[in-house]
């Protein structure tokens, strides 16, 4: 006795202590996670942050120009009540301007900025409140003024019209750079972030190792040891195992009775109560009005009360008939008493009960809107491939017509200019007559501009089918020389500017959709703008590539608003678009009405 007691003496403090270092080990790992919750928790509430204070910081520009541009709306001929619109205008502007400004610069909760600078963004902050405060009193004057008097001289306006002018564009370029440095921060972050989480799984796994080697594998050794001994007690507890499940048989049987009572109760208000052959028992007041039944509660078989149309019927009783012991859920059209078309969602419950043959808790939910929203779903999905199918055989067909017109131009070309020239070649040196020198001199000068003629029209069309550096240096290269190639041959003020010096190769798959975009936007403006100024500008940041085509000709305004449309001009921007949309890249197209058009392509890099 007493060296069982030993025995188990010793056993109760190894168990106490494993589970002590157990327990441990668990608490260290909560605390990991906890920490590792708190700051990612924390890093996403930044970011919350960070997204709102950039939104904010790109909504300044827009409300700088915004506000630049009502004041230039302020003429000597406007009239009283233009005035008081314009005033109106102003005003808002400025006001949501200048809260705004004051929110990014030292916080403000309603709009939701915490006002958590860095020092470098307050530098930036301090860089450009004089223009803004510039700005700020010439709008307060202008208003100032109209206030006194709507109809004030223009000239008493102008002074303060210029000053918003003149520092528009410094608190555009300050706001530029305060939008970067906010990015970079939040970049920063993430990094931060990144390598404070590595630590925290480093630091996890290391207490997951010393979990294992110093709490796993003794536990494992002790309870290999302890098994040896439950071996001797197995005779004993399987006795005491079979009085057990007598016990939960019992229990079961109460517990399965108790569960179809509660799922009745909690999960529908619609039930029934029927026998195995599907004769109805019972059934509730709210199913028997959902029906279409007034008055007393209908008897009989379960198929017949639910509905009346008789493929219906046929389908219930044959389900009755394949139900087993276990429960049954599915959907199920019925026709009420009222001729409309329902849909029933219908669980069959077994229940079992001493000395009363097994019936079924019939358990039901009303999902006609359900179905019916399927239904209009499936048919509005239909209707929209239908229209996708046709949209794409309309874009086929343009392509195809855009490539036989194409293959018709570069054969019109060859023809017309290089086959002439050929032809001319050819007859220019079998009228050369060795014997007279000097006419055969001046056979040979012709026959040499003919042939360096020809050799600049072989240049030109191969450098409209794929330019030379396009393929051997890149986009920049390939856009300056099609800028200058097409400025000698239309005499036209054709320019190009990289701005951000870019010089990265690209996917050969996107460099020439950008080269084909390029190439269309400049000679829609040469061609049907009468553009007179072309400016081709490319700029790129870390992670986008712009570029730009601005011209002076008429603009698209009618091309894109009007019924009668130029064909090719349409034609060319749908060309456009897909080749953006193949490249995962964006257009945008600014244009007003005689006042020329802006094209730009923005690409991921």
């Amino acid at each position: 006795m007493a060296e069982k007691g030993t025995r188990s003496d010793h056993s109760m403090r190894v168990f106490w202590r494993v589970t002590r270092w157990y327990f441990i080990a668990l608490t260290v790992i909560a605390l990991v996670v906890l920490i590792s919750h708190w700051l990612i928790q924390g890093h996403l509430i930044n970011q919350l942050n960070d997204s709102r204070i950039v939104n904010v910081s790109g909504r300044q520009r827009m409300l700088s120009q915004q506000l630049a541009k009502q004041v230039l709306k302020l003429l000597p001929d406007n009239t009283p009540a233009e005035r008081k619109e314009l005033r109106r205008q102003i005003q808002e502007s400025l006001n949501l301007w200048v809260h705004s400004f004051h929110g990014l610069r030292g916080g403000d909760s309603t709009l939701q900025l915490p006002g958590q600078n860095s020092e470098a963004i307050l530098q930036m902050f301090d860089d450009i409140n004089e223009p803004f405060q510039n700005m700020h009193l010439a709008a307060l004057e202008i208003l100032d003024s109209l206030d006194k008097n709507i109809n004030t001289n223009y000239e008493n306006l102008l002074p303060a019209k210029k000053s918003i002018l003149n520092n528009e564009g410094m608190f555009l370029n300050g706001m530029n750079n305060i939008v970067f440095q906010y990015d970079k921060e939040a970049k920063a972050k993430i990094v931060h972030l990144r390598k404070v989480e590595f630590f925290l799984l480093l630091f996890t796994l290391i207490a997951l190792i010393l979990e294992l080697i110093f709490i796993f594998i003794p536990t494992a050794k002790y309870v290999r040891r302890n098994m040896r001994q439950l071996a001797n007690a197995q005779e004993k507890a399987i006795q005491k195992t079979i009085e057990i499940e007598n016990l939960y048989k019992a229990k079961e049987q109460s517990v399965q009775k108790l569960r179809a009572l509660n799922y009745a109760l909690d999960q529908a208000t619609l039930f029934a109560s029927i026998t195995l052959d599907g004769n109805l028992t019972y059934i509730s007041e709210k199913l028997s009005a959902f029906l279409g039944y007034k008055g007393k509660k209908p008897i009989g078989q379960l198929s017949t009360v639910l509905t009346k149309n008789d493929v219906e019927q046929q389908y219930i009783d044959q389900l009755i008939r394949s139900l087993r012991s276990s429960i049954w859920t599915g959907e199920v059209s019925i026709t009420d008493q009222t001729d409309e078309k329902k849909w029933l969602e219908l669980s069959f419950v077994p229940v079992n009960r001493k000395g009363v043959k097994q019936d079924y808790l019939l358990i039901c939910s009303d999902i006609t809107p359900r179905k019916t929203a399927q239904a209009e779903l499936q048919k509005l999905n239909q209707e929209r491939f239908e229209l996708e199918i046709q949209q794409q055989k309309l874009l086929s067909a343009q392509v195809i017509d855009a490539q036989e017109k194409e293959r018709q131009r570069i054969a019109r070309d060859m023809h017309d200019g290089i086959g002439q020239m050929l032809t001319a070649l050819k007859f220019n040196l079998e009228a050369i007559n060795l014997e007279k020198i000097d006419k055969a001199k001046l056979k040979l000068e012709g026959t040499k501009e003919l042939a360096a003629n020809l050799i600049k029209g072989v240049r030109i069309a191969t450098f409209n089918l794929t330019p030379p550096e396009l393929t051997d240096y890149g986009i920049s290269p390939a856009l300056s020389k099609l800028c200058s190639e097409l400025q000698k041959l239309t005499g036209k003020n054709i320019l190009f500017e990289n701005k951000t010096n870019f010089d990265q190769r690209l996917d050969p798959i996107i460099e020439t959709n950008l080269y084909r975009i390029s190439q269309e936007a400049v000679n829609n403006a040469i061609k049907y703008a009468n553009s007179s100024y072309i400016l081709l500008a490319i700029s790129h940041s870390e992670d986008l590539l712009s570029i730009s085509i601005d011209d002076n000709g008429l603009g698209l305004h009618d091309d894109l608003n009007t019924s009668q449309k130029s064909e090719t001009t349409q034609l060319g921007l749908s060309f456009m678009k897909e080749r953006v949309k193949f490249i995962n890249g964006r257009l945008f197209i600014r244009s007003e009405k005689g006042k020329g058009t802006r094209i730009t392509v923005n690409v991921p890099i």
